[in-house]
């Protein structure tokens, strides 16, 4: 197995915000995660001995918001050794779905939430655990019921599936005061039509790890792909 470089800074200025979210005990905000790079990576693991060095490798590429899927049984164990043994990351959970989703993501030491779709019970079952959430949405009325709750950043899904960067733009107009970060099928190809629009804060993605990376323990090219993201970064107005 290849050895993980050493992390090295991000490129650019750091968020004004950097030091207080390492604080392992300050709340995060959903902006606050989504602002941090251009992707958060959405992190399949079916081995905990993955979970450290796919993270550390990660950090060495500029990326330190690490989406951690609830979608296999080691899930929770992944984002625990994450938590413990890579404090420079900030990791949240995937996929949650229920009151019980949130509450053992933020024991095993998540910080923020994303969810496929939202409901109200979900919204405040991530309240009520601490956990910044990024409510999963695909139609207006969704977006509104999630606005009512206080949710205005939020996750667009499954994004090309659901009318991709024509939807997006349609939505700038009524939704205004909302901001997005689009996730399903989203590449490094299609992520700067998404990020060069007004109302898209970052995107989701899986393409920084590739089906068998891990089992391979190919961390220098997670480090490599995470680096490439860099260049996604669009300059704000």
């Amino acid at each position: 197995m290849q050895a993980v470089p050493k992390p090295a800074p991000a490129v650019g200025s750091e968020p004004p915000f950097l030091k207080e979210y390492m604080n392992q005990n300050a709340p995060l905000t959903a902006l606050q995660v989504m602002q941090d790079a251009p992707v958060i990576p959405v992190i399949v693991l079916n081995d905990v001995a993955h979970a450290v060095p796919l993270a550390r490798a990660m950090l060495a590429g500029g990326i330190r918001m690490l989406e951690v899927t609830l979608r296999t049984p080691q899930a929770l164990a992944c984002i625990e050794a994450i938590a413990r043994e890579v404090p420079d990351a900030v990791v949240g959970a995937g996929t949650v779905r229920s009151k019980a989703d949130a509450q053992a993501a933020v024991n095993a030491g998540a910080r923020f939430a994303v969810s496929p779709g939202y409901t109200t019970k979900v919204g405040q079952a991530c309240r009520d655990a601490g956990l910044a959430l990024l409510p999963g949405v695909a139609t207006g009325g969704e977006i509104m019921a999630a606005c009512e709750d206080g949710f205005i950043e939020l996750k667009f899904f499954p994004a090309v599936q659901a009318g991709g960067v024509a939807m997006l733009k349609a939505w700038g107009g009524p939704f205004f005061d909302v901001k997005f970060c689009p996730t399903g099928g989203i590449t490094l190809q299609n992520a700067p039509d998404f990020l060069n629009l007004s109302n898209v804060v970052c995107v989701g993605g899986s393409w920084l790890i590739p089906a068998q990376v891990a089992e391979q323990g190919d961390w220098t090219r997670v480090t490599r792909l995470a680096e490439e993201t860099r260049h996604l970064r669009k300059n704000k107005p």
